[in-house]
């Protein structure tokens, strides 16, 4: 099968596609942090050639309702990013997935098919994950595990401990990290 997944420089998703023998690419704006076939370039550049799955990584700064106290200053950002949503759930490709935490594009768009967490899929760790999908099955647990441990801050918040602590320049691409488990659930149960 020819898979994309867009929006990740990771690796993680298109490694567990490869590893399963699909024809498997990844596409960024940035380069792949392991090498592997990866496009680094818009993923509406590619997104037309013929693929028989696709699964996208929308960045979630716009969308995800963790930055809602920003919201009233990103008016014109989430405008942009959900049309981007828009754009890559409607293209034609037979079948899709589309991953984002806990977004308004379940508000602005539709709900999502299916919320995950890494402990699902034997990551023990906590991260609520939104699946939007196309001609896909839900995703079923293949390994369910404790859910990690929490970091308590000063102000008192209960953040996963894998999070990113002290923050730093790299806190977002940590907390976009896919976890292993999750990866492999996708290429196994979808490819």
């Amino acid at each position: 099968m020819k898979v994309l997944v867009g929006c990740e420089c990771s690796g993680t998703v298109r490694d567990a596609f490869l590893n399963r023998g699909h024809d498997a690419v990844s596409c960024d704006l940035k380069p792949s942090k392991k090498p592997g076939p990866h496009y680094q370039c818009d993923v509406r550049e590619i997104i037309n050639e013929c693929w028989d799955l696709a699964v996208f990584h929308p960045d979630c700064t716009h969308l995800a309702v963790s930055g809602a106290r920003w919201f009233y200053k990103k008016q014109t950002e989430q405008k942009e990013a959900l049309d981007f949503v828009r754009l890559l759930m409607s293209v034609d490709i037979p079948k899709i997935a589309i991953e984002n935490p806990v977004s308004i594009i379940s508000t602005h768009i539709r709900k999502p098919d299916q919320i995950v967490q890494p402990w699902m899929f034997g990551d023990p760790h906590t991260k609520t994950t939104c699946l939007w999908l196309k001609n896909l099955p839900t995703l079923e647990p293949t390994n369910v595990v404790s859910k990690g441990n929490r970091h308590i801050t000063k102000s008192g918040k209960s953040l996963p401990e894998w999070y990113n602590f002290p923050p730093s320049d790299d806190r977002a691409e940590i907390r976009s990290k896919t976890f292993e488990g999750f990866a492999r659930a996708m290429a196994e149960q979808w490819g």
